[in-house]
């Protein structure tokens, strides 16, 4: 099968295509024939080796042989199983979250079905499917999870433009929540439509000197800090970082300092936010943001394009006709 491959941290050039064997599921594993997968912000950062702390995990000098092949988020359909599997059978259509181990910026991928993986809603494409999971789920994660919004409070969202600000803004409208949006100008007309009732242009405004009070600050693309966002923070609010080392040490002192809170952590199993996902695609009531879409071959300008921090919600990577 084809994939696409890097062997050392660097540029959008390491991304080389290969032809490896397709795997063979194992026993509690289901093979994906996959149809569509993305390119995230967070994909090209574990390509370049960054943050450096994150070496630790994805390899010291060069990437480790597991996580050669990127590759977060999926659709496709069930194209083999393994011993024992019971929640899919062949031709399945299927989506999901690779986690660690990535890997779906292949033709074929095998992963546990207690894994991230649901059902695709009936309604969806594969690359719409594909463009869903990580940025809603994350979302989900941070807004209903740890923020636990709720009807009347006002959200923040950092990066509303973006895969998962798209979302956010969605979810926060969703949950109750009053919205306001920080994005360049350009993206202020995409922002409003999905619910925010007011966006800040940062590239002519510092949202911080606005006197509005949040009830929850989500820095979706890590361009903030705690000190920044502290005086728009509601007395019990929450500032939300998808990414930093230093915010875990913000979190634990603020969780026992009083006033308003850090609160961050990872989402990595999704089972309840996929089902969620699934039904308010069933109900009508998200939209999907694809910015642009790119075949297997053309991965690395897939890359470069996401590397100029101009991507609009999500870049589709589709590996077959049938991708949609």
């Amino acid at each position: 099968m084809r994939a696409v491959m890097f062997r050392e941290y660097g540029p959008p050039s390491v991304l080389t295509a290969v032809d490896v064997p397709v795997p063979e599921p194992r026993a509690g594993q289901v093979l994906v024939r996959v149809h569509a997968t993305t390119v995230t912000s967070a994909e090209c950062g574990m390509r370049r080796g960054e943050p450096r702390w994150g070496r630790v995990v994805l390899g010291l000098r060069r990437p480790r042989k597991g996580i050669r092949v990127l590759g977060l988020e999926f659709a496709g359909e069930v194209a083999a199983t393994g011993a024992g599997v019971r929640r899919f059978s062949l031709g399945d259509r299927v989506f999901g979250f690779t986690g660690f181990g990535v890997g779906a910026n292949a033709e074929y991928k095998a992963i546990a079905e207690r894994a991230s993986v649901a059902p695709l809603p009936a309604g969806l494409s594969y690359a719409e499917g594909a463009a869903s999971v990580d940025g809603f789920t994350t979302a989900w994660y941070f807004l209903h999870d740890l923020a636990k919004v709720r009807p009347g409070q006002k959200v923040l969202v950092i990066g509303a433009s973006g895969s998962i600000g798209t979302y956010a803004v969605q979810l926060a409208r969703h949950l109750g929540a009053e919205v306001h949006g920080v994005c360049s100008g350009r993206n202020a007309a995409l922002v409003t439509s999905l619910g925010a009732t007011r966006v800040h242009d940062y590239t002519v405004e510092d949202f911080t000197g606005s006197g509005e009070s949040y009830d929850a600050v989500f820095d979706t693309v890590g361009r903030s800090s705690f000190a920044a966002c502290r005086p728009v923070l509601a007395r019990n609010g929450s500032y939300l970082p998808t990414t930093g080392l230093v915010n875990n040490v913000h979190a634990v002192r603020t969780a026992v300092t009083g006033g308003p809170r850090v609160r961050t952590g990872m989402s990595v199993r999704k089972h309840a936010a996929l089902a969620k996902l699934c039904e308010l695609v069933e109900a009508g009531e998200l939209r999907i943001v694809i910015d642009r879409r790119y075949s297997l071959a053309d991965l690395a300008e897939a890359h470069r394009y996401v590397d100029t921090g101009r991507k609009v919600g999500n870049v589709v990577i589709t590996l077959t006709e049938q991708a949609g």
